[in-house]
């Protein structure tokens, strides 16, 4: 997608132990499942996802000084993304363990050396890359102590600087721990808020969406949400309120799907496109990951 400056990503780098299920889980015992090791994290999946679309991206991270963070930046080099990851002596590359079942996933999280960014880092970052437009964060370097200042610092340079922002909540369960109201605190003012239903239900109560997506704009100035197989509501504070539908297709893995949609909302956003043709860019991406195993688009 060509008109879209420079989008730089904040957040974590991950090496992704996908099981994907044959069955249910049987606890206690042994479940059959195709396992497979691939890159993830929500940062790093957005990165490649806005890559292989054709947008100028600049990734901010942390990697552990092991062959799994050598190879985590390898490919995110090879996919066309710009790294300006640090490497943490000491301290292993972060690992998650996916078990994927049917349209679900279940996460088992070391974010490893992902919580060691810092606010120096990002500025060193941001000064080095004049050409940047946006600045899109994950809201997992809000959701951790350690890494909460780089992530502040990151949203707070990007307005100094006149960047557009936008910040995915990344997960339910870490929301709950910080609660609603800080996380809110945190976000304030943000261009574009990206949450699930789950999250949104953290975040502004057991409403329908377009409710959610009302009290979230007190809050951030548009807010998206995703709600999987039932599509997503854009609303924004000029009371623009578009639904698009899911696409029906095949789901084989939804690990990285959100970070998928996020990357096509963005860069259609960022060119100009309508809130219309940016959810209908959105959900093909997502889509499109559903359809395949792995977080990061296929080579």
């Amino acid at each position: 997608m060509s008109g879209t400056g420079r989008v730089l990503v904040v957040g974590d780098v991950i090496t992704d132990v996908v099981a994907v299920l044959a069955g249910p889980l049987a606890g206690g015992s042994d479940t059959p499942a195709a396992i497979g090791f691939t890159g993830g994290g929500q940062a790093a999946n957005t990165a490649s996802w806005l890559a292989a679309q054709g947008v100028p991206v600049t990734l901010i991270g942390a990697v552990g000084d092991d062959d799994a963070g050598r190879d985590r930046v390898a490919e995110l080099t090879a996919a066309g993304v710009d790294c300006v990851v640090e490497t943490v002596t000491g301290c292993a590359t972060g690992t998650v363990i996916v078990l994927a079942a049917g349209g679900e996933r279940t996460m088992v999280t070391e974010r490893g050396a992902n919580v060691r960014l810092r606010p120096g880092q990002v500025d060193a970052a941001l000064a080095a890359t004049p050409d940047a437009v946006h600045l899109h964060l994950s809201g997992y370097t809000l959701l951790d102590a350690d890494s909460r200042p780089a992530g502040r610092r990151a949203l707070a340079a990007a307005r100094e600087r006149g960047l557009t922002t936008s910040v995915d909540a990344a997960s339910a369960a870490p929301l709950r721990s910080v609660g609603p109201a800080a996380f809110l605190a945190w976000v304030r003012e943000v261009d574009l808020l990206l949450v699930n239903t789950d999250e949104a239900t953290v975040l502004a109560g057991g409403l329908d969406p377009l409710a959610q997506g009302r009290a979230l704009v007190a809050s951030a100035r548009r807010v998206v949400v995703k709600r999987g197989g039932a599509g997503a509501t854009w609303v924004d504070r000029d009371t623009t309120v578009v639904s698009s539908p899911a696409r029906r297709v095949a789901v084989l893995d939804v690990t990285g799907a959100g970070d998928a949609f996020v990357a096509g909302l963005l860069a259609a956003w960022l060119a100009g496109a309508s809130p219309e043709a940016a959810l209908d860019r959105a959900t093909d991406l997502g889509a499109a990951a559903v359809s395949q195993i792995g977080a990061r688009p296929a080579r």
